[in-house]
């Protein structure tokens, strides 16, 4: 799981100077808004830099016939294209259409994968920050660990996202601080690039102290990867909670109902680390287009091996209903043993089989699943044109 999130190395984030917010900051604090923990949804925005090696390999992954259902709402046909489909540049129109839709199914925030300004899986990010709708949306970072570079060679990605920390919609939590997710760890990687626990630590208080000198409260950050490493070591590192990208097995197969078994079940275990644990939430498991048709990021998979390794997609009341049940296991703890979030894997991680973003034509049945939960109200009989 870890390879798939490293993009190819000729992608490489090209990193900018600090960022300037395109806001003033402002509160936007998540206390007291809810009597719930807030509810968001991982962006993986591969879909929207056509010509990029991430946008081709998506658009490669689901040619099939079979696999077209899954498509994002925008994806283009054209008699003179010799693909079945393809996917446009991300516009302020598609972008305010996505906000749109998230905002209907009750979400509070997005959070993006995040990587430098100029890479190609950036665009929608900063699309979004550039809308006039995304005051009524929050968002955040998850980012990779191995993008924060080494304890020799540090890349300056870090301030980057601090300078995004500042913007006006970015989501704050526990007192104002703003939710960073920090992903995809790795017990070797540690040792290889910041000489163990102790070195990341250091590395993470640096992060801590460049963002309250930036005039920000201090991150609340959690921890996300190897789950048995973290149960031992995350309090060590320095995280405020624990949490996960997705939760599921290499091998795993089966009813969705048994994919829910596998994620609430690491639940329970990460909150063995003595932290609170941010539980995610999975809409699916089904990489068979990226079986058929691997991507260049997974590097170690071969074309057909695992085909039999996938999870049925859920239904409208199963997707509701794990939901509530993260949502129930929140709110059961004592609340010093609460996170204040609860993130769904994902917004649009359709080839990789967790998405909630309408698909073609304009299949809503998952946020419709969400609305019931997050807003406690029926799809309204006259529903908003969404696509």
């Amino acid at each position: 799981m870890l390879t798939r999130r490293t993009i190819v190395a000729s992608l490489a984030a090209s990193l900018v100077p600090p960022i300037t917010p395109i806001f003033r900051r402002k509160s936007f604090a998540a206390t007291a808004m809810k009597p719930r923990p807030l509810v968001g949804a991982i962006r993986w925005d591969a879909w929207y830099s056509p010509g990029s090696a991430p946008t081709e390999a998506v658009e490669n992954s689901l040619s099939p016939e079979k696999y077209r259902w899954r498509a994002p709402f925008f994806a283009k046909s054209s008699a003179h294209d010799p693909k079945p489909f393809s996917f446009p540049p991300i516009t302020p129109e598609e972008m305010d259409k996505e906000i749109s839709q998230a905002v209907f199914a009750g979400l509070d925030y997005w959070a993006f994968v995040a990587y430098g300004s100029n890479h190609p899986m950036s665009k929608a990010l900063y699309q979004f920050r550039a809308s006039a709708a995304s005051d009524s949306l929050r968002y955040c970072l998850f980012t990779e660990l191995d993008r924060w570079g080494s304890r020799n060679k540090p890349t300056t990605l870090p301030q980057e996202h601090i300078g995004l920390m500042a913007d006006r919609n970015y989501l704050r939590v526990s007192g104002d601080r703003p939710l960073y997710f920090l992903g995809f760890i790795a017990p070797a990687s540690i040792e290889r690039n910041w000489k163990g626990v102790a070195g990341l630590k250091e590395q993470i208080e640096k992060f801590r102290s460049s963002a309250t000198e930036a005039g920000l409260a201090n991150p609340y950050i959690v921890l996300a990867g190897d789950q048995n490493f973290l149960m031992r070591e995350a309090k060590h590192i320095g995280g405020d909670a624990t949490g996960s990208y997705a939760l599921t097995i290499g091998n795993g197969r089966g009813s969705f109902a048994e994919l829910t078994r596998v994620a609430e079940r690491g639940w329970n275990e990460l909150s063995n680390g003595h932290l609170p644990v941010v539980p995610t939430v999975m809409t699916g498991w089904d990489r068979r287009p990226r079986i058929e048709h691997p991507v260049p990021w997974e590097k170690k998979q071969k074309p057909g091996e695992g085909i039999e390794n996938f999870f049925t997609a859920p239904t409208k009341k199963e997707l509701a209903d794990h939901l509530e049940r993260a949502l129930g296991w929140v709110t059961a703890l004592p609340l010093s043993e609460q996170a204040p979030v609860v993130l769904i894997y994902a917004w649009n991680e359709n080839d990789e089989g967790g998405w909630l973003m309408p698909t073609l034509p304009c299949q809503t049945d998952r946020l419709d699943a969400l609305r019931q939960v997050l807003k406690k109200t029926a799809v309204p009989s006259r529903k908003p044109k969404l696509c």
